[in-house]
């Protein structure tokens, strides 16, 4: 074989991992070979194609506006969780303030509808709490055992479910609402024993899986004590 097949053989081996080791290996490649590079040309979708130079300074602003558009979503955020914070605070603060347990879950329904929400509310499982008869709150009583499929079925192992429930779970939990497109409920308690926090909204869309859940979190540890004021524990 001659020099010149040697050399097309080779060009022919070349692979991107090849051309790749090299440049990394001969950072100057591009400063002694400036006016080539200047000619060079990569494939473009709109313009055909366009200079690898300009190819570059594409790629940096893409790169600076991916960071700016990072950053504002991180601005947004923590504005919103200082909204939410001082929101909750307000909850907080107002639901100590009740008169009675009719009072408390007033507020917390206000509150729910502040947001434009259909309710918010509590039920309790009777095996944790006394609201028996005679008690005035019977009402919020539900069998653990009879949440027990629902909570396997859309809970597993989290405490939190956002989206929608069917008919007969929706009877179960809220047997008293109407027009529920999708809900927001969270366990109370450690471990999910205590009872349940459900918002509900007419539409849809407005609770899906994989939403947030920082400030049902914090509600869900905010309620139990607040509810104990007025119902003693089993």
């Amino acid at each position: 074989m001659n020099n010149l097949d040697g050399q097309v053989a080779s060009i022919t081996e070349l692979d991107d991992e090849l051309v790749m080791q090299y440049l990394l290996q001969h950072p100057d490649f591009f400063i002694r070979n400036a006016r080539s590079v200047e000619q060079m040309h990569v494939p473009h979708p709109v313009k055909g194609s366009i200079s690898l130079v300009e190819w570059q300074l594409g790629r940096q602003r893409h790169q600076i506006a991916q960071l700016e558009e990072e950053i504002t979503l991180l601005m947004e955020q923590a504005t919103i969780n200082e909204t939410l914070f001082a929101r909750l605070i307000e909850l907080q603060t107002n639901l100590a303030d009740a008169s009675s347990l009719q009072d408390m879950l007033n507020r917390l329904q206000r509150w729910g509808r502040g947001f434009g929400l259909a309710g918010a509310n509590v039920r309790l499982f009777n095996e944790s709490w006394r609201i028996g008869a005679p008690s005035d709150f019977t009402h919020l009583g539900l069998s653990r055992s009879a949440f027990e499929a629902l909570r396997i079925q859309r809970l597993g192992d989290k405490h939190h479910f956002l989206g929608s429930l069917n008919g007969p779970e929706l009877l179960l939990v809220l047997p008293q609402a109407r027009q529920v497109g999708s809900v927001a409920l969270s366990l109370l308690g450690e471990n999910g024993e205590l009872g349940m926090l459900i918002f509900s909204s007419r539409d849809p869309q407005h609770y899906q899986p994989g939403m947030g859940t920082v400030m049902l979190n914090q509600l869900a540890r905010m309620l139990p004590g607040l509810l104990s004021r007025w119902i003693e524990r089993i």
